[in-house]
Order: structure tokens, then C-alpha cells, then sequence
């Protein structure tokens, strides 16, 4: 069966594809450490879904593995080499401020919505449906093909480091959790945390910063902070000042001496600072201007100096290549209280052709010139294929056929399963001019889009494996 057409085979399981998606997406699968089991070493709800697709695989009569509930595989064809589809059913926490159930998987006006719709489960199950396409069909391959699930892709990568101590590395493969045509280059990512030690003798004084907090997620955008000051009652006055003055949406309360400020921004993916609001920085730049005490001045002093622009050019950072484009920076996650020390995480994507340590050389001299102490969390190097690779030709091929758009390989500050792969590419499944609504609120993913995913995906499984 050499012409074989993918999207009218789409169109004859795409009502069971919507309600394997919906299934899916109904499933919570947000990182719960503290209700962690054997075989569930990340909660209760991301077992939930590596089941969900594992059942869905043996359904299928293909071949299912569970590997310590780190991470699980779907395996179809014979032969000695093995491509890898590397997919993760982990979503970030759902935000606030969602229009529908953000576990619903509800269909409306030709979206489907839920976490998780665009970020990673609609084009992890669009890439199995390419998969069980290829198996009811009974088309012959001399290779394996193997839709590997990870559970922890929003967090540590703990999934596939724990999976490929255990099983195969496949030649080569790609992941469905990015942007089509092919992402060929991504950048470096560093996590940091600038720690500030709590200081002696502060002192219950006027305009004394109590606690301060922003974010969940080192690569997420904050749309929500809150701060707690010992302050006279003018502050709240200047400080709706500045929310009119900025166009932004805030609130403050005062209770028993004390004055409680909230800002609201807009959330975002980390890879994609400047698409969001960051209403960390923002209600820390507000108090930076409101003489606090000495340790309370020193650590929004840090954010509004240092972390107003997302390139990193106030912390002398700032590099860019003509591969994979600028350095970025995320200030994702802000902790700070009066008893304890304040603490600020940084996620940082740098260019393919620069290096990490001279990111951190030059990040640590400054964090120590300003009172602060530095942690990396996770580094992840570079990751790049060369576009004349065959599986980067083989998948431009399938997707110039499939939608008659040129397939050029880019580059993203994003980080996939991909750099797992000695020889791995992001393939799909965001098409070029659609909103990217990953962690964001009412993310959704087009249902158009979820059936060319899957035909784009039965053609890409059928000509990498045939």
C-alpha cells in the first residue's frame, strides 16, 4: 500500500480520536510528589494517564512496557533498529482564571480545551493515532517504532533519565511537543536559584516587607503575586496609583497593621518570556520605590534592576546566535519572607552556540556583588541536528506533501524529549501562525489541527519505519 491517504484514514477514526483525546485530557496529571506510591513516583494522577495510554496501546494488540512508573512505551513492528516518538502525559497546574473545566477536554467552537490540549497530550495521542493507522492498516516495516511516555517533562526530565537507564536509545525519532515544520535547534536551559540570606536585626519598622510570593513554575510566566507589608495606609493609595499608571489589575486589603498586595499578570511558557506578563517583577518593582527595610529593599531592588527585561542585559547575559536567536530569561517562581531567606528562580534558554558556563560565570559574580548566593537546579546543554540529516529531510518530505507549506527546519527556546535523542528533531504539533497557549489559561488545541497532526504523523511513523 504505497499511497495510502493519511487524512482520509484521520477522517474515519477522528469521532474515537476526540474522545481518546478528551479521555486523556480529563485526567489531572499535575506532579503530586507528596502522594507518591511505588509505580507512582509522581502522584497518583500522572499514573493515571500513563495507564489510560498503555491500555489504549495494548487495545491495539501492540506491545506495552511500564517502566517503574518513571515513564512507560507503546511498540509496533519487527526489526533490529528502533524509532522513538517521545511524548509526555505531565501537565503544568492549571492558573486561575480558566472560562471552562481545565480537565473537561470540552469541545467548542472547533477547539478542544483543557491543560494540556496543545502541551503534550493532543499531539501525543495524534502521534499514537498515527501508530494504530499504520497497525489496522497492516502495513509492513522493517524497523520498530516505539511511542515512549514521560511523566515528569514539566519538572526534572526524571522520566526519561530513569527510562533510558533501562531500556533501548532509539537511532533516531522525533517529539510531538513543539512547533511544525521541524525543530532542528534547541537551546540551552539553565534553572538557577539566587538565594538571599535572612539578615539579623531588621526590626519591626514602617514599610517593612513581610512575605512576598509569584509563581509555581520555573518555566512559567507568573500571572499572580502577593506581598504582605507593615506600612502606613498611604501605600495602598500609591500603589492603585500605579496600577492605573500601568494599565494593570491589582488589589490591596489591609488587616491588623498590615497591607496585603496582589497583582495579576499574564502566563506564559517559559521558553516565551516576552508573550507574558510577569507580575513578580512588576509588584516588586512597585516596592522597590517604597523605602522598605534593609532586607526587604535588597531583594526588590535585585528584581527591578536586574530582572526588568526578559534578554538578561541587566544581568550581563545578554548573547544571541544565528541559529537559535537570543538568550531569554524567565524569573519564575519568587519566595521571600522576613524570617527566612529570600529566594528567586531563574530559567534561562541560551543559544545553541553559546555556553552555559560562561552564562553562569558571569550571573554568579553578579548575584554575589548583590547579596545573593547561587544554586543551579538543572542544565541542559544545547541540542542541535543538522538539517541535512535523513530523518530531518524525511520529515520536511512528509510535511511539504502533507500541507504543501516548505518544511524549513527552526530553531526554539523551548526544551523536548528531542534532546533525549542522540538523532532527535521536534516535529509539530503547533502549525506556524497558530497562538501558542501552552500554560496558559483555556489552552486548547484546534481540532483541524489535531487530525492533520495525526495524518502528518502516520505518514512521518510510515517513512522513517517502512
Amino acid at each position: 500500500m504505497k499511497n495510502v491517504n493519511w487524512k482520509a484514514e484521520v477522517e474515519k477514526r477522528k469521532e474515537s480520536l476526540i474522545k481518546d483525546t478528551q479521555g486523556l485530557l480529563q485526567i489531572r496529571s499535575v506532579l503530586e510528589e507528596d502522594k507518591a506510591a511505588d509505580l507512582a513516583p509522581f502522584g497518583p494522577g500522572i499514573e493515571k494517564a500513563l495507564h489510560f495510554m498503555l491500555e489504549l496501546g495494548a487495545a491495539q494488540g501492540m506491545q506495552t512496557k511500564n517502566v517503574d512508573g518513571y515513564a512507560a512505551h507503546i511498540e509496533l513492528g519487527d526489526g533490529e533498529e528502533l524509532i522513538g516518538i517521545l511524548g509526555h502525559l505531565d501537565v503544568v497546574p492549571e492558573g486561575d482564571g480558566w472560562t471552562v473545566d481545565p480537565f473537561g477536554g470540552v469541545v467548542r467552537d472547533g477547539k478542544i480545551f483543557a491543560r494540556g490540549a496543545i502541551d503534550d497530550k493532543g499531539p501525543t495521542m495524534a502521534a499514537f493515532y498515527g501508530m494504530k493507522i499504520i497497525k489496522e492498516l497492516g502495513l509492513p516495516l522493517s524497523k520498530r517504532v516505539r511511542l515512549i511516555l514521560g511523566t515528569d517533562e514539566e519538572s526534572l526530565w526524571r522520566c526519561v533519565d530513569h527510562y533510558f537507564k533501562h531500556e533501548e536509545m532509539p537511532s533516531s525519532g522525533f517529539a510531538p511537543d513543539a512547533d511544525f515544520p521541524i525543530i532542528h535547534a534547541e537551546k540551552g536551559m539553565l534553572n538557577i536559584s539566587l538565594k538571599l540570606k535572612s539578615s539579623a536585626g531588621n526590626g519591626e519598622q514602617a514599610n517593612m516587607l513581610k512575605a512576598f510570593s509569584s509563581g509555581q513554575r520555573f518555566n512559567m510566566v507568573p500571572d499572580l503575586a502577593e506581598a504582605v507589608i507593615i506600612a502606613s495606609g498611604e501605600l495602598a493609595d500609591r500603589y492603585q496609583r500605579f496600577l492605573d499608571s500601568r494599565q494593570l489589575t491589582g488589589s490591596s486589603s489591609k488587616a491588623d497593621g498590615e497591607i496585603t498586595l496582589r497583582l495579576h499578570g499574564k502566563s506564559a511558557h517559559g521558553s516565551t518570556p516576552e508573550s507574558g506578563v510577569n507580575a513578580g517583577v512588576l509588584l516588586a518593582e512597585f516596592l522597590s520605590g517604597e523605602n522598605l527595610d534593609a532586607q526587604g529593599q535588597l531583594y526588590t531592588d535585585f528584581v527591578a534592576e536586574h530582572l526588568r527585561s526578559v534578554s538578561g542585559k541587566e544581568l550581563g547575559i545578554q548573547a544571541e546566535d544565528d541559529v537559535s536567536g537570543i538568550l531569554t530569561v524567565n524569573p519564575g517562581v519568587f519566595n521571600y519572607s522576613v524570617k527566612t531567606e529570600g529566594s528567586i528562580g531563574l530559567n534561562i534558554r541560551y543559544p545553541v552556540k553559546h555556553s552555559g558556563e560562561i552564562v553562569l560565570g558571569s550571573l554568579e559574580k553578579l548575584a554575589v556583588d548583590k547579596g545573593f548566593s547561587l544554586e543551579v537546579e538543572k542544565h541542559t546543554q544545547p541540542h542541535f541536528v543538522d538539517e541535512n540529516h535523513e530523518l530531518v529531510q524525511t520529515l520536511k518530505k512528509v510535511y511539504e506533501e502533507q500541507t504543501g507549506q516548505p518544511g524549513k527546519p527552526i530553531a526554539i527556546g523551548g526544551g523536548t524529549y528531542a534532546r533525549s535523542l542522540e538523532a532527535g528533531v521536534a516535529f509539530g504539533a503547533l502549525f506556524p501562525g497558530r497562538e501558542d497557549v501552552a500554560h496558559q489559561k483555556d489552552e486548547y488545541m484546534f481540532l483541524d489541527d489535531l487530525f492533520s497532526a495525526a495524518a502528518i504523523y502516520a505518514q512521518a511513523i510510515y517513512e522513517l519505519a517502512k
